[in-house]
């Protein structure tokens, strides 16, 4: 999602700085904070400095195109109205709210399906000029409708993200999969959350396959609490890592014989 212009960095100040008046510092995540207070220190030796981002809740009443994130990321609401006990959208940006869409073919939105049927409808007709349309905020398969299916069908679609960050999350699933005939295993993707609340590894699993045997690609992201980090044991860190790259999913799944198309 790292902008790709002359004027984004990653990073330290380079050998050849560029001529500006101010830097921004984007934080996304609370455990990089460290590493933006230093590298704030590094950029203040040639220009003033701000720091920002979701990570210090930076205010998200609105979006600007191309600022902060890259070219085709799109935002067309803000918040969410679910008050999901690892998530933390709604302490940082409050209840959902719907703002003025912009083109872009990546939606970033934490829960676009809680937005009302005009605002969706204005999300789809701007998609249609799209190509390679990715959902990656996340769609809650509570909310996929039979209408909100068929408007997904008729556009150029690349991803469809959802989420099943608890084994109840799974039926709801897979009436959503029941709705999305005609889209792809490699389409339809889906971020699980791994070890929260004590969670075991053999939960995990079991939830993990289930998803992919429903025909999602999932994105498995270990729990992590905003203030502090979890050094996760080797086993735990070898389960997301098999389970958020394709590769490793598909043959993983072939030698325990699941149909991997």
């Amino acid at each position: 999602m790292t902008p790709r212009d002359t004027y984004a960095f990653v990073g330290d100040p380079p050998l050849f700085i560029p001529p500006a008046d101010e830097v921004h510092i984007s934080c996304a995540f609370t455990w990089d904070i460290p590493k933006a207070q230093r590298l704030a220190n590094a950029w203040q030796q040639y220009y003033s400095v701000k720091i920002g981002g979701p990570a210090l809740r930076s205010s998200a009443n609105g979006f600007v195109p191309n600022l902060y994130v890259r070219q085709g990321v799109t935002f067309t609401s803000r918040g969410c109205n679910n008050r999901c006990p690892w998530c933390l959208v709604p302490h940082f940006e409050g209840n959902l709210r719907e703002i003025e869409v912009t083109a872009g073919n990546h939606i970033q939105d934490n829960n676009l399906l809680q937005c009302s049927k005009p605002h969706i409808a204005k999300v789809i007709d701007m998609l249609r000029s799209q190509h390679e349309i990715c959902f990656s905020g996340g769609l809650d398969s509570r909310l996929l409708t039979d209408d909100i299916a068929d408007d997904l069908r008729s556009l150029k679609v690349k991803h469809l993200f959802f989420a099943a960050d608890t084994k109840q999350a799974i039926k709801p699933l897979e009436r959503a999969r029941q709705k999305l005939e005609g889209f792809t295993r490699n389409q339809l993707r889906c971020y699980v959350l791994l070890a929260f609340d004590g969670e075991t590894i053999d939960h995990a699993i079991e939830r993990l396959e289930a998803i992919w045997g429903l025909g999602f690609m999932p994105f498995a992201q270990l729990y992590q609490p905003p203030g502090q980090w979890i050094n996760y044991s080797q086993e735990w860190r070898h389960l997301a890592r098999t389970w958020s790259r394709p590769a490793a999913m598909k043959a993983t799944t072939a030698q325990n014989g699941y149909n991997v198309l």
